[in-house]
C-alpha cells in the first residue's frame, strides 16, 4: 500500500460490519432492558453503544491515518490513527464500563423488580449470532495476516499495529462473554426472584469492559510513544542491509512503526574504505530497494554513512 492509498479495504470492512451489528444490537438491548427491568440488559445496551462509538472512531482513524505526507507532516499521518484508537478505548471505558458498574451497584443497593425476561432472551440470542458473525470476520482477517507473516494468530493479535482489527476482535469477544453474563443474570433472577444476580452480572460486564479498554489503551499508547519492530524482525532488517555490496557493518539501527503498513528504518552504516562516493550512493539505493522488496511495509529508509569504531581511533578521533 502506498502512502496515497486508502486504508486496507479488509480492515474497513471488518470495522463496518462490527459497527452495523452493534448499532442494531444496542437498540434491541435497550428495549429489552426497559421491558424486562434488567440492569444487565441495560448494561449490555451501554456496552453496544460504546462499541458502536468505538467503531466510528476506528473508521475515522483508518481514513485520517491514510492521508499522504505533506509539507506540514513530512512523515505522513500514520500515527494519527492511534490517537483516534486511544479515544475509542476511552469511549469503551466511559460509555460502557462506568455505566455497567454503576448500574450493577445501584441494583444491588436499591433492589430490582424482575420483569418478563422472554424478550431479553430473544434479543440475547439474536445478538449472540450477530456478534459471532462480526467476530468471525475479524478473526478471519487476523488468521490471514498471521499466516502471511508466519506467526501464530494469538501472537499476531498481541503485537499487531493494526489496532482497528485488534479492537474489533477484542470487543466482539468481550461482547459474547457479556451476553452470556447477562443471560446468567436473567436466569438467576428468574429462578430466585432476586435482582442480585442481575446486579452481579452487570458489574462483571463492567469489569470486563475495563479490561478491554485498558488493553486497547495500553497498545495504542505504546504505538503513539513509538514502538520498534520486534527483535527478530530488527535482526532480519540488519542482515538484509549487510547483504548489500560495500556495506561492512550496521553500527546503529533504529526502527519505528508509524502504522500497520508504515515502518521507518534509520541506520548508521559502515562502508568499505575503498568504496567510492558513487558506490556508497549506489549501495544506499540498493539497500532501500532490497528492504522494501523483502518487507513491503517499510516506507522510509534513511542510511547514514558512518566510519567504524576502529577507523575512528586509527584516524585520531574519539573512540
Amino acid at each position: 500500500m502506498s502512502e496515497t492509498d486508502i486504508p486496507p479495504s479488509e480492515s474497513v470492512f471488518t470495522v463496518v460490519v462490527a459497527a452495523v451489528a452493534n448499532l442494531g444490537i444496542a437498540v434491541a438491548k435497550a428495549v429489552a432492558g426497559v421491558l424486562s427491568g434488567s440492569s444487565a440488559m441495560l448494561s449490555e445496551a451501554a456496552h453496544s453503544v460504546a462499541d458502536t462509538v468505538t467503531e466510528l472512531m476506528l473508521l475515522t482513524a483508518l481514513r485520517r491515518g491514510a492521508r499522504p505526507a505533506d509539507e506540514e507532516h513530512p512523515l505522513g499521518y500514520g500515527p494519527e490513527r492511534y490517537v483516534w484508537a486511544l479515544l475509542a478505548a476511552v469511549a469503551t471505558f466511559v460509555g460502557g464500563a462506568v455505566f455497567a458498574v454503576y448500574d450493577g451497584v445501584h441494583t444491588l443497593t436499591h433492589g430490582e423488580e424482575p420483569g418478563d425476561p422472554l424478550v431479553s432472551y430473544i434479543v440475547l440470542g439474536v445478538a449472540f449470532v450477530l456478534e459471532g458473525y462480526s467476530l468471525r470476520t475479524g478473526a478471519r482477517q487476523v488468521r490471514a495476516e498471521a499466516a502471511r507473516i508466519g506467526v501464530p494468530a494469538g501472537r499476531y493479535l498481541r503485537v499487531t499495529p493494526d489496532t482497528a482489527v485488534k479492537a474489533v476482535v477484542m470487543e466482539d469477544s468481550a461482547a459474547l462473554v457479556g451476553l452470556l453474563l447477562a443471560a446468567g443474570g436473567l436466569l438467576g433472577g428468574q429462578l430466585t426472584g432476586s435482582g442480585v444476580w442481575d446486579g452481579i452480572a452487570s458489574i462483571l460486564i463492567g469489569l470486563l469492559l475495563v479490561y478491554v479498554a485498558w488493553e486497547l489503551g495500553h497498545s495504542n499508547a505504546r504505538l503513539l510513544i513509538g514502538r520498534p519492530l520486534p527483535a527478530p524482525l530488527r535482526d532480519a532488517v540488519r542482515e538484509e542491509i549487510l547483504t548489500v555490496p560495500h556495506i561492512v557493518a550496521v553500527l546503529e539501527l533504529t526502527t519505528l512503526i508509524q502504522g500497520p503498513q508504515e515502518i521507518l528504518i534509520a541506520a548508521k552504516v559502515d562502508f568499505r574504505d575503498a568504496s567510492t562516493a558513487a558506490q556508497v550512493e549506489w549501495a544506499c539505493e540498493e539497500a532501500e530497494e532490497q528492504l522494501r522488496e523483502v518487507f513491503p511495509a517499510i516506507r522510509r529508509v534513511y542510511l547514514d554513512p558512518t566510519p567504524g569504531l576502529g577507523r575512528e581511533v586509527a584516524a585520531g578521533g574519539e573512540p
